[in-house]
């Protein structure tokens, strides 16, 4: 059996961790606040008290918020005599932090494989999210069955780093299409029709979604408990702008979105859900939330 590590128990690195013990894996994890890692200790999971208890596993899952963590993390985990076959590296960053992650590897004999997911963590729990991975063929097939029992899908899209600009891309097209549910849910509502009639019509159309039905309870009842806040969707817009300015992509309605969702920043809103764009742009007009 492989034997799987896994850095990082927040609430997306757990999703997780539930997932892969769901799927019988032989899992132990680390998190460097030892509390949170109790409830995947329950759930069956051995606790390591370094992370480079970790190096002796054959796949090691990394779940960090940003660049600086994980390098933080590889560092010390390839620190030691021993490492992981393959580093998955589960985090949302850019692709130069990317390739210098992969190099850091690569130099400890490690395999990388860029592995970004499209869902929140109620999402990973119910098995409905999807990984976009980069990486050479032989490293992603290594890695291929559990993040299967993890994901409905998980799609190669290269050698190197490009799942990192596809997940930026698919959040650059969250955030356009949230700003555009706000625009036409304040419309409809302004002209009388009640918002949660008028989402849950929208949802039955061809131009609903799972996602536009799964947060249409929330944005009808104006519950914006985060799930993914403002705050977040802002660093993925500047990280998704500069890869479009270095790429030469002109990228009009993503640089608009990201004004407006710098906006609710300001406004105290950037803990919030990224739902709360409604908030914004019923407040602009004239409606009651």
């Amino acid at each position: 059996m492989t034997t799987v590590g896994l850095v990082g128990t927040g609430r997306m690195g757990s999703a997780i961790g539930h997932r892969l013990l769901a799927g019988g894996a032989d899992l132990t994890v680390w998190n460097r606040t030892p509390e949170k890692t109790r409830p995947l200790a329950d759930a069956g999971a051995a606790v390591a008290e370094s992370i480079v208890d970790l190096a002796t596993r054959d796949v090691v899952f990394v779940v960090v918020s940003g660049p600086d963590d994980l390098l933080a993390v590889l560092d010390r985990l390839l620190a030691g005599p021993e490492r992981p076959r393959v580093v998955v590296d589960v985090s949302t960053v850019s692709e130069q932090a990317s390739a210098t992650a992969r190099a850091v590897a690569a130099r400890a004999g490690a395999g990388f494989v860029a592995c970004p997911v499209s869902g929140n963590p109620d999402v990973v729990a119910a098995g409905d999210a999807v990984f976009v991975a980069s990486a050479p063929e032989e490293q992603f097939a290594a890695v291929e069955p559990l993040l299967r029992t993890v994901v409905k899908a998980a799609v190669r899209v290269g050698d190197g780093e490009q799942s990192r600009l596809v997940k930026l891309c698919h959040n650059l097209y969250l955030g356009i299409m949230v700003q555009a549910l706000a625009e036409v849910t304040a419309l409809a509502e302004k002209s009388g029709a009640d918002r949660a009639a008028f989402l849950e019509f929208l949802g039955r159309t061809v131009v609903g979604s799972d996602w536009v039905r799964r947060r249409a309870g929330a944005l009808a009842a104006g519950d914006f408990t985060p799930t993914f806040t403002n705050t977040l969707l802002r660093k993925d817009l500047d990280l998704g702008l500069a890869a479009a300015r270095e790429h030469e992509v002109p990228m009009p309605v993503a640089g608009l979105t990201h004004q407006v969702v710098q906006t609710a920043v300001g406004r105290g809103l950037g803990d919030l859900d990224l739902l709360a764009l409604y908030r914004l742009q019923a407040d602009a007009s004239g409606l009651h939330t």
